[in-house]
């Protein structure tokens, strides 16, 4: 059965993970994704490893496992975007694809003469979006990020582990990429909103997604408990920050993890308990 996305063609340029992850979501829905790597070397996150897919002798390949968590679905080709003839090829297929995905940093795409501007003028309908760190404005829009680096600046690590007073405490990253997937997320919703607005207005549209800025909209509920009673997050390990219980509790044969979400439960919850 042909999926949602099976009339949308997706000429992908980003790698690693934030940019793959958007496409694969699109490639799962159907959608014909063309991935464009580097000649040799590829995209970095083949790299990623151990662990490496094993051919059908046993023998390791370059594929890493992360690479293949964020890439299935896709065709695949390599091109140098830094060569003429790698650029002209990206614009003959730009010239027939609904979507551009990238992930370079600021103004790189642009000097290979690929960015929006440049695409658009070709293919007036063509759906453009970049993925950065920062955004395309800004003062830090030309630096290059990370997931571990937007979890640390956007103040995720600050709420996420033991309080400093218990053993182990401190900041701690999650224990994915979190970032980097809820970016890809975002980035494919906004594009599908894009292929709608498409439809009514019959012209195409770019789309800036920065992973520090979404890192600020997770966070929504933090700030509104600041916002409205003044309290500074602070870190509360397993325990939840507003519900009481909602946490790990150790027991003489393991840990238990007891979620209690309103007073009805809760009164169960003590009958259950005596």
């Amino acid at each position: 059965m042909a999926g949602p996305l099976s009339h949308i063609k997706v000429l992908d340029l980003s790698r690693v993970l934030a940019g793959p992850w958007a496409s694969q979501i699109l490639a799962d829905l159907g959608a014909d994704v063309i991935k464009v790597e580097r000649p040799g070397v590829g995209d970095d996150a083949r790299a990623w490893g151990p662990p490496f897919l094993k051919d059908g002798n046993g023998a390791y390949t370059k594929e890493s496992g992360y690479y293949l968590a964020a890439n299935r679905g896709k065709r695949s080709i390599t091109l140098s975007l830094d060569q003429a003839e790698g650029q002209d090829i990206v614009r003959r297929l730009a010239a027939r694809s609904d979507i551009v995905l990238e992930n370079f940093k600021v103004g790189t795409i642009e000097r290979f003469g690929l960015g929006y501007e440049a695409l658009s003028a070709i293919n007036p309908r063509l759906i453009y979006c970049s993925i950065t760190g920062f955004g395309q404005t800004g003062p830090r829009k030309s630096h290059p990020a990370y997931d571990f680096l937007i979890q640390a600046m956007g103040g995720l690590m600050s709420i996420t582990g033991e309080s400093d007073d218990r053993p182990g405490g401190g900041p701690q990253k999650v224990g994915i990429p979190i970032i980097d997937l809820i970016t890809g997320i975002y980035a494919s919703v906004a594009v599908l909103a894009a292929l709608a607005g498409r439809e009514v207005s019959g012209k195409g549209d770019y789309i800036d997604i920065g992973m520090l800025d979404v890192e600020v909209g997770l966070l929504s509920n933090q700030a509104m408990n600041y916002l409205v009673a003044g309290r500074t997050p602070e870190r509360t390990g397993n325990a939840h920050p507003n519900i009481q219980p909602q946490q790990v509790f150790a027991c003489k044969d393991g840990e238990i993890v007891l979620v209690v979400g309103n007073d009805s439960q809760f009164q169960k919850l003590c009958a259950v308990l005596g």
